[in-house]
């Protein structure tokens, strides 16, 4: 939501001047910035970026230190001058970029290093009633506008928009750094963004990830269709409440029990039993058994039976048309992940359907179902992610879900080598064990030992295996809260 400070600032006009009661002079840039995440922490840095991004010149420019930059910060937004932050070379340089005459500073602050013949204004933060510098003149909006996200303890974001907010740009709350998380945060993205998210648009901090990826995070924002539930970010979004098995095999789980319709009708009371449970949307999802692990080696000699992708195409189609989410889940045999993904492209290439790779199904040369665990190497899986990320950002589509389900930790070799850094796949560890509360809980921790960071958690309740079966309120009750709950 759009700042309330920035909606009572007096602000700066683009390419016009500002004269208030010690007739400051300011000239805010014309050109937008190009669109880029700031690397925060250091709000000395960030002012100065700042100020050399959005300001052209300015005969008074507020100067704060660590200790005063709280309050001088509102004295920046509310009289359109920019903010520098210390007294060393840099912010002495930028003054003299601005053509800065007078520098306003809280009382006792030495800026004798900055300058010979500044004039300073002392004032007391402090004191409310104090006078400052007041803009006059047109205030129509700086071609800016600038996220934080108010979930990140962050200094350099206070800066930044009282940065923004003294060259008139709007301000934006993004919680989590991620303009897709949900509808609303969609829409407000979209009125901030405008038609170009390649210039203008501002974040600061860690969660709003690599300064590489912002435009096309603005891009996909702007032009992506939504996922069930709203938004384009998969987690943390939404939760996910999913029927597991295959389509007209009832031994393998809920799925196969009945047909699409009432399978549709089955997981949305499923996800209904969770929705009161948690502060996020829950959504209804599918996990289709889309390759099945076979005894026998079958033509292609892969001991995998691989579904229609055209047999598919009906549940995936009435899946999206009732806000279904749907994962296709992968049993490779002896052969690799992405052979078989690459099968399944057409459906992969629809913007609700997510990818899971099973490992326990994975063979090496020799091997036979059920006489061993399978196990995959942290290399293929990131190989199937790269050819996966790279589907999704070539059709503009959403964020995806790629679940790895494991339940020891041999079933994903190397797996500190996982690759995380795409943000266009939500990577996500689906503890698959059954049997006792204790022993599911064992492996629930377990699996979450040495994860990589970016990685989010999913559970399996079973109702034949499961001793007992997890209870929602239970199941919700598992920390941390598992994003993903499959039922089998």
């Amino acid at each position: 939501m759009a700042s309330a400070a920035a909606a009572v600032a007096l602000v700066a006009t683009t390419g016009a001047c500002i004269f208030g009661p010690d007739r400051f002079d300011v000239q805010v840039a014309d050109e937008a910035p190009a669109s880029t995440v700031l690397a925060g922490k250091d709000p000395s840095r960030t002012a100065i970026a700042l100020s050399a991004a959005l300001f052209e010149s300015a005969d008074g420019a507020v100067v704060a230190t660590e200790d005063s930059v709280d309050a001088l910060a509102e004295v920046s937004s509310r009289s359109g001058l920019p903010l520098l932050i210390g007294t060393d070379q840099e912010v002495a340089a930028e003054l003299e970029r601005l053509g800065t005459k007078t520098v306003v500073t809280a009382e006792g602050t030495d800026v004798s290093s900055l300058a010979d013949g500044l004039d300073v204004e002392e004032i007391d933060p402090a004191d409310s009633e104090a006078d400052l510098p007041e803009a006059g003149g047109d205030r129509e909006p700086a071609p800016v506008s600038l996220f934080v996200d108010p979930e990140l303890d962050d200094p350099a974001q206070a800066v930044a928009r009282a940065e923004v907010e003294a060259a008139g740009g709007a301000v934006t709350e993004m919680p989590g750094g991620d303009p897709g998380r949900s509808s609303d945060a969609v829409a407000e993205a979209k009125d901030a963004i405008g038609g170009d998210p390649s210039s203008g648009v501002l974040a600061v901090g860690e969660s709003f990830g690599p300064a590489e990826k912002w435009a096309s995070t603005l891009q996909i924002t702007l032009t992506a269709p939504e996922l069930p539930g709203g938004g384009t970010s998969v987690f943390p979004g939404r939760r996910m409440i999913a029927a597991y098995g295959s389509p007209g095999i009832p031994s393998l789980g809920i799925l196969g029990e009945q047909g699409v319709q009432e399978s549709i009708d089955r997981v949305t009371q499923l996800a209904e039993d969770y929705s009161g449970l948690t502060d996020e949307p829950v959504v209804p999802a599918f996990e289709i058994i889309t390759t099945l692990a076979s005894s026998q080696p079958g033509a292609d000699g892969d001991y995998s039976s691989e579904l229609d992708p055209e047999m598919l195409r009906e549940w995936v189609d009435a899946a999206g048309d009732a806000g279904v989410y749907v994962v296709l889940d992968l049993q490779p045999g002896s052969t690799d992940f992405l052979t078989q993904a690459k099968r399944y492209e057409d459906l992969l290439a629809e913007p609700h359907v997510g990818l899971a790779l099973d490992a326990e199904w994975r063979l090496e040369p020799g091997q036979k179902h059920l006489e061993q665990i399978g196990s995959v190497s942290a290399e293929e899986v990131n190989e199937t992610s790269r050819w996966l990320a790279d589907l999704t950002s070539d059709h503009g589509l959403p964020q995806k879900a790629l679940i790895l389900h494991q339940f020891s930790s041999s079933m994903i070799t190397d797996r500190q080598n996982l690759d995380t850094s795409r943000p266009e796949l939500a990577l996500t560890v689906h503890a698959d064990g059954h049997g006792t509360p204790d022993s599911k809980l064992e492996t629930w921790n377990a699996l979450q030992k040495d994860l990589p960071e970016g990685i989010f958690m999913a559970w399996k309740n079973f109702y034949d295996e499961d001793t007992p079966t997890f209870a929602p309120e239970q199941t919700y009750e598992v920390e941390p809260r598992p994003w993903f709950v499959s039922y089998q």
